[in-house]
Order: structure tokens, then C-alpha cells, then sequence
């Protein structure tokens, strides 16, 4: 009675974009099977798998087809996503699961034909004899006509939605949902969220180069720091050059600005290069010439 109910359920169009996401899956998990399998034999020596990887593929895709399509009719990918393979040959239009002799005809399109490409190349790659090329020859010329009716296949796919692959369309066996799709409810307000801090970003990219940043730190630090005069302490400390005042070090090749305080060379070089209008952080004042000092240093003033 089950199997009677599910029989008569009616079947659902698959998206072009679902039954490309299943294939895709598909691929992927291929992949990650063969890279699982591959990673048991790091200990062994190199090379071990490479005489009979072709039949171990097809082996790992008998295990694939054994549980995803002779006993679901829809590979991983398509499971993943609710969709199952119809049997298109039949003249109802109930869902009808496959005949063995289509799953059998897709485990011979699939897993077999890739194991013949690649058994086939490498039985007739390194060998030089005339009869072998030209095996050789109707083998790739074979191998490019079914790539090239795959492609026109892909094409009729894209104008009319259905037989995503060659092996359907020859099998006649289509991708439909297993369930019916409700309407989805498409929200607006996380795209929004994301528009707008994007655009945010982006002005921000805008705007930045253009602040100078020194110059407002040093605007901000004469507010909340006003200038009263200088300590004697700073008095001192300028006298006898010991502190450049955008390092705290020992000043380096000295300069003044004009102002009683002292500077690195580099120091001051590369902040008025890098602001024209740059101020002592000290004091406030503005650059007025850039000159060396001259000083006389007691050796007692250096291990201080």
C-alpha cells in the first residue's frame, strides 16, 4: 500500500541550478573519497596505487552506486537537496522509480566508461606500434565525439531545463523533488543590513586617505593638554638636548623648527614631509626653518 501511494505521488520540475549544485555535490564527494582512500597508503611506498588506480575508482563508484542509486535513485548530491531520478520512459505522469536495467545501464555509462578512458590511455600511451596508434586514435576520437554530444546536451539543457547530463538523456531518466517546494519566503532585511554596511565601508575606504590623522592627534592633545609655558624640567631637558620630542630617545643628527625643543633629523624630516603644516607637540609651534643644532655634550652627560 506504501509502495502504491508513493508511486502515484506527483513529481516536481527541478530548478537547472538544483540538478547543477547535485552534480557538483557529486564531484565533490568523489574527491573526498578518493583523497581518504588515498591518505591510507601514505605509509606504503610511493607509487603503490598507480598500476591499478583506474580499477580501484571503479571499484569505490560500484560502493557509490550500490547505496545512492540502486537503492535511493538519487546520488548524494541529489539527496542532499530532496531530488530523485524518474523514470521518464514510462507514459505516466506519477513518479516512477528506475528499472534495474536503467540503474544498471547508468553504473556501465558512468563508473565503466571511466574506467575504460583511463585504462585505455594507459594501455595505449606508451606503446608505439602502428595497430595500437590507431586504437589509439579512434579511442580519442570516440572520447571527443562524446564530449562534444555532451556538450550539446548542456546546451538543450540550458534552453529547456531537463537532462542535466548525457547518460539521462540517453537512460531518459530526469531529476525531480521528492517532496513538494513550498513558496519561499524571501527576507530582505539581512541583504539590506549587508548593502548598507558595505556602501559604509566603502565611503570609509573613500574617506580615510584624505584625514590627516597626525594632525588631528596633535590638535586633539593641545585641547585636552593646553600649553602654559614650558617646565623647567623641559627647559633643561631642551638645553642640553637630550630627548627628541617625537621619540623620547636621544636625538639623533639634532634640528630645531624655531622652538626650544630638539629633534631627530628623521624625525622631524618625515612628519614634515608627511604634513606640511606639522607642529611641535610640545609647544604648538609651526615649522619655521629646519636647522641643525650645534651642541657641546660632556662624555659625563651619556652615561646619564
Amino acid at each position: 500500500m506504501a509502495s502504491s501511494i508513493g508511486n502515484e505521488k506527483s513529481v516536481n520540475p527541478v530548478l537547472r541550478i538544483s540538478q547543477l549544485d547535485a552534480l557538483e555535490l557529486n564531484k565533490a564527494l568523489e574527491q573526498l573519497v578518493w583523497s581518504q582512500f588515498t591518505s591510507c597508503f601514505h605509509g606504503f611506498k610511493p607509487g603503490v596505487l598507480a598500476h591499478f588506480e583506474p580499477e580501484v575508482k571503479a571499484f569505490l563508484g560500484l560502493i557509490l552506486w550500490k547505496f545512492t542509486i540502486y537503492s535511493k535513485n538519487a546520488t548524494v548530491g541529489q539527496a542532499i537537496l530532496d531530488i530523485q531520478y524518474k523514470n521518464n520512459l514510462s507514459q505516466t505522469e506519477k513518479y516512477q522509480p528506475l528499472s534495474k536495467h536503467q540503474k544498471l545501464w547508468y553504473l556501465i555509462f558512468t563508473v565503466g566508461g571511466r574506467w575504460l578512458e583511463e585504462r585505455c590511455y594507459d594501455l595505449f600511451s606508451n606503446r608505439q606500434q602502428q595497430s595500437f596508434c590507431k586504437i589509439k586514435s579512434y579511442i580519442s576520437f570516440g572520447s571527443g565525439l562524446l564530449k562534444l554530444c555532451g556538450l550539446l546536451n548542456f546546451l538543450i539543457f540550458l534552453r529547456k531545463g531537463t537532462f542535466a547530463t548525457l547518460t539521462e538523456r540517453i537512460l531518459g531518466i530526469r531529476s525531480v523533488f521528492c517532496k513538494p517546494q513550498n513558496v519561499r519566503q524571501i527576507g530582505f532585511e539581512y541583504m539590506n543590513r549587508e548593502l548598507l554596511w558595505h556602501g559604509f565601508a566603502e565611503f570609509l575606504i573613500y574617506l580615510l586617505p584624505l584625514i590627516n590623522v597626525q594632525k588631528l592627534k596633535l590638535k586633539f592633545s593641545s585641547w585636552f593638554l593646553p600649553i602654559t609655558g614650558l617646565s623647567n624640567s623641559e627647559n633643561t631637558l631642551a638645553a642640553h638636548c637630550r630627548e627628541c620630542s617625537l621619540c623620547g630617545e636621544w636625538p639623533t643628527m639634532p634640528h630645531t623648527i624655531g622652538c626650544p625643543h630638539v629633534f631627530c633629523y628623521y624625525c622631524i624630516k618625515s612628519n614634515f614631509l608627511f604634513d606640511m603644516y606639522f607642529t611641535c607637540p610640545k609647544c604648538g609651534s609651526e615649522v619655521h626653518s629646519l636647522q641643525p643644532l650645534k651642541y657641546k655634550i660632556e662624555m659625563t652627560d651619556l652615561h646619564v
